[in-house]
């Protein structure tokens, strides 16, 4: 073999492994981060027998409902509107030290969050199109009005690897939703 040849060839095997090592990096996380989400849905179904399990392309929904009332469903480029508490999942369960969002004031009281600006507390009304997170846009798809649960994606699902606010990059996150109405289009 020529010397520019293996020479070529290791630099641009130096220049892809880190790339490979990088994407398996990745996967190892979100790996990880899905085994997270089925362990809170297990321990959440051992609670409730009632609940249902509903995944959307790689996006879990844990809905505790009346499953005997049937109700609209919400569909794409639908409003719904909701209270949510937004959770970071480092292991199979949620607590208020992983609290990152909300918009219900009992939840952030609970969670130690000073409230001098209390014109966050009330239910938010989003369009489920693509301006939405992916993961939260995936799991509102088919919620219906008085549904309450769970919606838990892995970091690929979230922000990705981008820092937002107070989540770090790749962060699994698990949002507890109470769908207080939707109107489809």
């Amino acid at each position: 073999m020529k010397r520019s040849t293996w020479l070529t060839l290791l630099v641009a095997g130096c220049l892809t492994l880190p790339a490979a090592c990088n994407k398996e990096a990745l996967q190892t996380t979100y790996n990880k981060q899905e085994t997270y989400i089925e362990g809170f849905i297990s321990a959440a179904l051992k609670k409730d027998t009632t609940a249902t399990v509903t995944i959307t392309d790689g996006v879990y929904r844990l809905t505790q409902h009346d499953t005997l009332n049937k109700r609209d469903s919400l569909l794409w480029g639908g409003r719904v509107t909701l209270r949510y508490a937004c959770y970071l999942l480092t292991s199979n369960s949620i607590s208020n030290s992983n609290l990152v969002a909300t918009n219900v004031r009992s939840i952030a009281s609970a969670a130690g969050w000073t409230l001098s600006d209390t014109s966050q507390f009330h239910p938010t009304t989003l369009t489920l199109d693509k301006t939405l997170l992916e993961g939260l846009r995936l799991g509102l798809y088919g919620v219906q009005e008085e549904d309450e649960g769970y919606i838990l994606f892995n970091g690929k699902f979230g922000f990705g690897n981008h820092v937002q606010g107070t989540i770090p990059a790749l962060s699994a996150l698990a949002y507890h939703i109470w769908i207080d109405s939707i109107e489809n289009e």
